[in-house]
């Protein structure tokens, strides 16, 4: 398949490249690994296969062979040749035909999965691009115009549609290690307050701000430390940054809390200028909400093969 014309964020993401942290390499990965989840499993897939991840903007590609395929994540308004296409169903493309990409009517994040995948090189055991470093995915970098990328299998599927979940601006945390060093004030201000997502966000980290402050009890100076995609750091001016796929391995910020794993996905979804509000659970409550998620796509999966 070739790309025709893109304007926006678009990169190859599998579910991320664990295990090296300690040599000071990030994950990497989906912004939203349970959309790129579902649509590996609504096309059969391996559920870590490598996907193209769509950040805004416009993509336009033509099919040079025919292929099954879907959009997952954020809901975009796409058409195959002129005919309007839904998110979440599997769709049948043949060689020569033009899918486009227009804008995202709802979310931030969206994924083009192919039945088969592509055949794209695993480097440090992943298939995703490594922006910061420039590695892995497509040469290490964001897709461009011309670039072709191939596809492992023609496939043709039985069309079939799923359900996604729903999009809420409330995310579940638990406390983090630094929680009890922060104001009582700034406790209830965490998740009493809205928080808008500012435009500095990036893959890197949600940069949020809300009315009040997050005030530590005392001055706290603390040593470098591992972090991962999730934590919730507090700099100096109070305001929140929460550490996403692209995120460093070590940071030294006091953390207040982590965003759950089930709950990653949304927080990911969330647009510029738009805000959410954070909710304690406890890590129970963690552990059966990433079941639930994880039900979600064993039914897709189960579905998809009996179709």
């Amino acid at each position: 398949m070739k790309i025709l014309t893109t304007n926006g964020m678009a990169s190859i993401q599998d579910l991320g490249r664990f295990g090296y942290r300690s040599m000071g390499v990030g994950r990497s990965g989906a912004m939203d690994h349970w959309a790129l989840q579902a649509g590996n499993a609504l096309l059969k897939n391996e559920r870590d296969e490598p996907a193209i991840e769509l950040a805004m903007g416009e993509l336009t590609i033509q099919f040079e062979e025919d292929v099954s395929f879907c959009l997952t994540g954020a809901l975009y308004e796409a058409y195959l040749d002129n005919k309007r296409i839904p998110s979440y169903w599997r769709i049948n493309a043949k060689a020569g035909q033009t899918l486009k990409l227009l804008r995202p009517i709802e979310g931030m994040y969206a994924y083009l999965c192919m039945h088969g995948g592509f055949d794209i090189a695993s480097i440090l055991q992943s298939g995703s691009t490594n922006l910061k470093a420039g590695f892995g995915g497509f040469n290490g970098r964001y897709l461009q115009a011309d670039d072709r990328l191939k596809v492992k299998v023609p496939s043709h599927l039985p069309i079939i549609g799923v359900t996604p979940l729903a999009p809420t601006n409330t995310i579940r945390v638990i406390k983090s290690s630094e929680y009890d060093c922060f104001t009582a004030s700034a406790q209830t201000a965490f998740v009493s307050q809205s928080w808008q997502l500012q435009t500095s966000s990036n893959r890197m980290g949600y940069r949020l701000a809300g009315e009040l402050s997050l005030e530590l009890t005392e001055p706290k100076e603390m040593s470098s430390h591992g972090v991962d995609m999730g934590m919730i750091q507090v700099p100096p001016q109070g305001q929140p940054i929460v550490l996403m796929a692209d995120g460093q391995t070590t940071g030294g910020y006091p953390k207040i809390a982590t965003v759950i794993d089930a709950d990653i996905g949304l927080m990911a979804q969330i647009r510029f200028g738009k805000t959410c509000q954070f909710t304690l659970v406890d890590s129970e409550q963690a552990y059966r909400a990433r079941q639930n998620q994880q039900h979600y796509i064993d039914q897709i999966q189960e579905y998809g093969y009996e179709h």
